[in-house]
């Protein structure tokens, strides 16, 4: 009797036996086709050729780009940090420098005191800082940060960088009070070192904006006395001692009267940049007594 058995008015059926013998058979055929030929290998690589190809091409592409951003914002990173550590040291290095430009400035300033020390070796000094000065582009009148409790007092002479400053007008414990040459109606007694011809230096605020002082009085008959000359105090000052540079002669002109002289001079001291002075606690009264 056949095994498939079909009835009037039922459907064909095959029994699952056979389908999955006639699948197994197939399935074999299909496996010696594939491993003995390439004939389903072909259209699978066109299709891989066109479908899959392409997507792993933009894969890599997008990975490709996100490991170079990846890579340019670690860079950027380390950049940024190497910058602010640049910035830290050039913050550290300006420090540095503007404290050794102070130092170095300090230490020309003390140089210059040094020197200005041997100069005037005979008399005894205190060296002080300048903590104050009236308002203007001189220092006409100024105070120092030395005053009785370091031996000093009125009418000691004030000196700094090539020569004369002033002296002292007022002193306190901790502190004096110093009018310089330059100030308004202030006279100093002086002579020309080379003739020791005797002269008046006055000091003028409105002439110091030309970086002079005013000299009169000088008799110079027999016309010795150049420009260029020195002028010191002179040894008939009743308030500076004798022999201390006050500047140099930059004009000479003749009196109306005709018998005097009259002129400019350039004073030794910078009167714009002062910081340091010494001051000389041997007073006039002294050294003639």
């Amino acid at each position: 009797m056949s095994p498939i058995v079909k009835r009037k008015g039922e459907k064909f059926t095959l029994p699952s036996k056979y389908l999955l013998f006639i699948l197994t058979i197939l399935c074999t055929v299909m496996m010696l086709i594939t491993f003995g030929t390439d004939v389903f290998n072909r259209p699978l690589n066109t299709a891989v050729g066109y479908v899959i190809i392409p997507f792993q091409q933009g894969i890599g592409r997008a990975g490709e780009w996100l490991s170079n951003r990846s890579e340019e914002l670690g860079q950027i990173r380390a950049l940024l940090d190497e910058n602010a550590r640049l910035k830290e040291q050039l913050a550290e290095l300006t420090e540095e420098n503007t404290l050794l430009q102070q130092d170095k400035y300090e230490l020309n300033k003390l140089r210059e005191l040094f020197s200005l020390d041997e100069q005037y070796e005979v008399y005894h000094k205190v060296g002080a800082r300048i903590i104050g000065r009236d308002s203007g582009n001189w220092y006409s009148v100024f105070i120092i940060d030395k005053g009785e409790e370091d031996g000093l007092a009125v009418d000691m002479n004030v000196i700094a960088g090539g020569g004369l400053v002033g002296r002292i007008t007022s002193v306190g414990p901790n502190w004096a009070k110093v009018t310089s040459i330059i100030s308004d109606n202030n006279n100093v007694s002086g002579m020309t070192l080379a003739t020791e011809d005797n002269l008046t230096v006055s000091g003028d605020l409105r002439l110091m904006a030309t970086g002079c002082i005013t000299f009169s009085q000088l008799l110079d008959g027999q016309n010795r006395v150049k420009e260029g000359d020195k002028v010191v105090t002179s040894n008939i000052s009743d308030k500076y001692l004798p022999n201390i540079l006050i500047g140099y002669i930059s004009t000479i002109d003749r009196d109306a009267n005709n018998l005097t002289k009259s002129g400019q001079i350039v004073p030794a001291v910078d009167f714009e940049h002062l910081g340091e002075v010494l001051v000389i606690t041997d007073r006039k009264q002294t050294v003639t007594e």
